[in-house]
C-alpha cells in the first residue's frame, strides 16, 4: 500500500477535502489516530513533551491570538527562532489560523531579516527574544506596523509567550485550499540574493506522503530536528514527516555533538537526518576512538566491516550489527537507528559504505527550496551507493540539453512544485521552461531504473583548455574523509589573462582541532595540504587534477546547511 492511499479513509471522514491534504490537514489526520502518543519533545535537560492532544490545544490557542490580533486569511507572520516545539506549535498555528508562514534564518542579522519580512508583507512576527530585542531597537516603518509580536523562546512580560497562552482555543480553523499559498520560504543562500519561493499546502504535503512511501516510519518511530525548521529540508523531512506517522519528534540544540549524542541516547531516535559535515565528522571520530585502542582493534573492526557489509549486500542480513551497537554506535547515539538521511549535499560513496558496514540503513536524498524540497531518495532495500536516489513518485524528470556523456541540466514537473517566486516576474520566468518545466540549475544523468546520478551545479562547471567540463562538487567529495581539512573548495582560475580557458584551484581551510597541538609553521602547512593534493590527484584524469592549492586564514563563509558561499570567497 502506497502512503498516499491512506488519504480515501479521511476525506470519507471528512477530514481531508482535496487530493492533498493541507497542513493543519495533515496535524488533524495524526490526532484522530494518535491523540495520547507523544508529538514534540524536547530535553532541557528533562524530558519535557506534549501529545498530539496537548499540541493540538497550543495550536488553536496559537491561531485564537492570531486572529484576535487582527490576522487574517492570507496574511503572512514571521517565525524566526531555534529550533523547539514552540517553534513548531507557531507553525501549524499561523497555518489554523489561515495565514502564511515566513520562516526566516535564525543567524541571519536582524536588519536583512526585517527588510525579507518587509519585502514580503509581514503583518506579525513570532520569535525568539534575542530577535525580538534586535529588532526593536533597529524599529522604522515596517516594525511599527506590525499588528503584534510574540515570544518562542525567552522570558518577558512585554511579548506573550506564543504556546503558553492563557487563552480559549480557535473553535475551528480557518477552511484553506490545498492550493492556498502556505509558505514563502527565502532561497539562494549560497548567492546572498534571496527569493522568496512561494509554496502552497499540496505543494508540501504532496512531498510529505512522496517521500514517506520509502522511508519505512510509523508512529512508534522519534525522528531528531537537529538541522534549522526554517529551511524547507528538516521541515519537511523530519517535522511534518513524524505528524504524518503519528511519530514523535525531538527538537536538537544544534549542532553541538554531544548534546545530540544526548538526544539521541535519552531519546532513543529511530531517524536521524543530517549533512555531509556531521556524517563525516560522527564517522571520524568513530574511527579515532578504535585506532586508539591499538592496531589488533582497528584491523579486527575493519575485518567484521568489511563482511557485515558483504552480508548486506549479499543476504539482506547484518550478522555483526549487534556487536557494532554494543561497541561503537551506541557511543554516538545510533544504536535505535532505524534509518540515517542525507540531504542538503552529497555524501563521499565512502562515508555511505562505512555507516551500511556498520549496519546502520542509509537514506540519500536530493531536492531544492522550490520543489518542497524532495526530488530522490535512494530506498535503503535497492540502495545505489554513488546515485542520489530514485526519483519519487508524481515527480517528472528529464534530463535537458545532454551532452555526448547523456550528463545534462535537470528538469521536473510536479504537485511539489512552487509556482514561482514572490513578486518578482523576472526570476519566476527564467526558474521554468517553455514546456513549464522547473529549470534546477543542476546537472547530472537518470539510469535505466530512474536513478539520479548528481554532477554538480551548471554555473559552477569549470572548463579546461581542451574543452573539458569539470564538476567541481565531484572532487570536492574526494577530499570528505581527510580530518586535516575543514573547508574545501574546487574552482578555476586563469593561468593567462588573454586564454579564456581555466586550471583548477583548491581553496582550503585547514581544521583548526586537528593542528592546534602540532605548532605548524604556514609553509608546513602548505606542504601538508599539497601532500593531500597531490593524493587526490593521482586518483583523477589529467584534465581534473588540481594545479593550484590557496590556504586561507578563516573560514569561509556558509548557509546553514554549511554548504560554502562561493561568490564570497576571494
Amino acid at each position: 500500500m502506497h502512503s498516499w492511499e491512506e488519504l480515501e479513509e479521511f476525506r470519507q471522514k471528512k477530514i481531508v477535502k482535496g487530493e492533498w491534504p493541507t497542513i493543519p490537514e495533515l496535524f488533524e489526520i495524526a490526532l484522530s489516530r494518535f491523540p495520547e502518543r507523544p508529538c514534540f519533545t524536547v530535553f532541557e535537560p528533562d524530558r519535557k513533551d506534549l501529545t498530539y492532544k496537548e499540541a493540538y490545544r497550543k495550536i488553536m490557542q496559537g491561531a485564537a491570538l492570531l486572529q484576535s490580533k487582527g490576522i487574517r486569511k492570507g496574511d503572512r507572520v514571521l517565525i524566526n527562532g531555534k529550533n523547539s516545539p514552540d517553534w513548531a506549535i507557531a507553525y501549524f498555528a499561523v497555518m489554523a489560523a489561515g495565514a502564511i508562514v515566513v520562516p526566516i534564518d535564525n543567524q541571519m542579522h536582524a536588519d536583512r531579516c526585517m527588510r525579507l519580512s518587509e519585502y514580503a508583507k509581514v503583518r506579525f512576527a513570532i520569535c525568539d527574544l534575542d530577535v525580538l530585542e534586535k529588532m526593536k531597537g533597529i524599529g522604522g516603518e515596517w516594525y511599527d506596523s506590525l499588528l503584534g509580536k510574540a515570544l518562542l523562546k525567552g522570558k518577558s512580560d512585554e511579548y506573550p509567550k506564543f504556546a503558553s497562552l492563557d487563552i480559549e482555543p480557535l473553535e475551528k480553523k480557518v477552511d484553506v485550499d490545498e492550493r492556498d499559498d502556505a509558505a514563502i520560504l527565502f532561497t539562494s543562500g549560497t548567492t546572498g540574493n534571496e527569493k522568496g519561493a512561494v509554496l502552497s499546502h499540496r505543494n508540501i504535503t504532496s512531498n510529505v506522503y512522496q517521500a514517506a512511501d520509502g522511508m519505512g516510519v510509523d508512529e512508534t518511530d522519534v525522528l531528531y530536528a537537529l538541522l534549522p525548521l526554517h529551511h524547507s529540508y528538516c521541515c519537511t523531512a523530519v517535522l511534518l514527516e513524524t505528524v504524518k506517522h503519528g511519530a514523535d519528534c525531538i527538537f536538537g540544540h544544534g549542532i553541538v555533538v554531544s548534546r545530540m549524542i544526548a538526544d539521541m541516547k535519552m531519546g532513543k531516535v529511530t531517524v536521524f537526518m543530517g549533512i555531509p559535515l556531521l556524517y563525516n565528522k560522527v564517522i571520524a571520530g568513530i574511527f579515532k576512538q578504535v585506532k586508539a585502542k591499538g592496531a589488533l582493534t582497528y584491523g579486527l573492526v575493519k575485518l567484521l566491516m568489511t563482511l557485515n557489509g558483504w552480508c548486506k549486500k549479499a543476504f539482506g542480513k547484518t550478522p555483526f550489527k549487534p556487536f557494532f551497537d554494543k561497541q561503537i554506535t551506541s557511543k554516538v547515539g545510533l544504536e535505535n537507528s532505524k534509518v540515517l538521511i542525507c540531504g542538503a549535499g552529497p555524501l563521499s560513496p565512502k562515508v555511505f559504505k562505512q555507516y551500511q558496514q556498520l549496519g546502520l540503513n542509509f537514506l540519500q536524498g536530493y531536492g531544492l527550496t522550490e520543489t518542497a524540497p524532495i526530488l530522490t531518495l535512494n530506498p535503503p532495500e535497492h540502495f545505489k551507493v554513488d546515485s542520489v536516489g530514485k526519483v519519487l513518485p508524481f515527480i517528472d524528470m528529464i534530463i535537458a540539453d545532454k551532452d555526448s556523456e547523456g550528463i545534462g541540466e535537470i528538469r521536473v514537473k510536479g504537485p511539489n512544485i512552487t509556482r514561482g517566486y514572490l513578486d518578482d516576474v523576472e526570476n519566476t520566468k527564467a526558474l521554468f521552461d517553455e514546456n513549464g518545466y522547473l529549470r534546477t540549475g543542476d546537472l547530472g544523468y537518470l539510469d535505466s531504473e530512474n536513478y539520479l546520478y548528481l554532477k554538480g551545479r551548471a554555473k559552477n562547471i569549470i572548463v579546461t583548455e581542451g574543452g573539458k567540463n569539470v564538476f567541481p562538487e565531484e572532487i570536492e567529495d574526494m577530499f570528505q574523509l581527510y580530518q586535516q581539512i575543514d573547508q574545501i573548495l574546487i574552482r578555476g582560475f586563469q593561468l593567462k589573462k588573454d586564454v579564456p580557458c581555466e586550471c583548477i584551484e583548491a581553496v582550503i581551510y585547514p581544521s583548526e582541532d586537528y593542528y592546534k597541538d602540532k605548532k605548524l609553521s604556514k609553509e608546513e602547512l602548505q606542504k601538508e595540504m599539497e601532500a593531500i593534493v597531490s593524493e587526490v590527484n593521482r586518483n583523477l584524469v589529467g584534465y581534473k587534477k588540481i594545479e593550484k592549492v590557496t590556504l586561507v586564514d578563516k573560514p569561509m563563509e556558509m548557509t546553514t546547511t554549511k554548504k560554502i558561499k562561493r561568490n564570497l570567497v576571494k
